[in-house]
């Protein structure tokens, strides 16, 4: 690449940092990244509705994200910058091929051809999807769980489970809370003619 084209996408690398980077103070002062007891004057959020704090933290979190989004863009840009210093800028790192004009110009901090970012993301996506070959073994959920519901002799998925739970005793406990059928409330011990003759005539 030419040193005018070089420069030219120096000067489109460095406008792209100060707007990332302005926009990253602009989130900054709308509060839309900082947290709920760094931005609120209230001592305590009692009395606010849930509704409310939820709403400011989607905001929040929401601010969050887009203020990670922009810091990746400038890593990105000053690894670009680095690249033009070095004499790598506008070279597929998968491939070693030239990234084309058109690409450099929508995309300047671009480190892949279309073709290679392409297979990339494709194959993330792919990973992303795939389960850990551990699951197979896990059992429940992602297996039959444990009842493997079958007849056989032996110690099965059932019998595991149940080994298992017994370390979960405690000791001089009853082990299921029974319900006092006599015990009634009070309150609920008020008939109905009590209730009236407490009434005000």
């Amino acid at each position: 690449m030419d040193k005018k084209s070089l420069d030219y996408y120096k000067r489109k690398l460095l406008a792209e940092r100060e707007s990332a980077r302005k926009f990253i103070l602009q989130l900054k002062d709308n509060d839309m990244t900082e947290g709920l007891f760094e931005t609120s004057s209230e001592l305590s959020f009692y009395d606010n509705h849930p509704a409310d704090l939820a709403s400011e933290m989607e905001t929040m979190e929401k601010g969050r994200v887009f203020r990670e989004h922009e810091v990746s863009i400038i890593k990105k840009i000053d690894d670009a910058l680095k690249n033009i210093d070095n004499g790598t800028y506008g070279i597929c790192k998968r491939c070693g091929k030239p990234i084309p004009a058109e690409r450099l110009e929508f995309l300047p901090y671009a480190e892949n051809c279309v073709k290679c970012q392409n297979e990339l993301t494709s194959r993330a996506a792919n990973n992303n999807s795939a389960r850990p070959v551990e699951e197979e073994v896990l059992g429940y959920p992602f297996g039959y769980g444990y009842n493997d519901h079958t007849d056989e002799i032996g110690f099965d998925a059932e019998d595991s489970y149940q080994s298992v739970s017994s370390f979960n005793k405690i000791p001089f406990t009853d082990e299921y809370h029974e319900e006092d059928d006599d015990y009634v409330d009070p309150i609920e011990r008020i008939s109905n003619e009590q209730y009236r003759n407490q009434l005000p005539d």
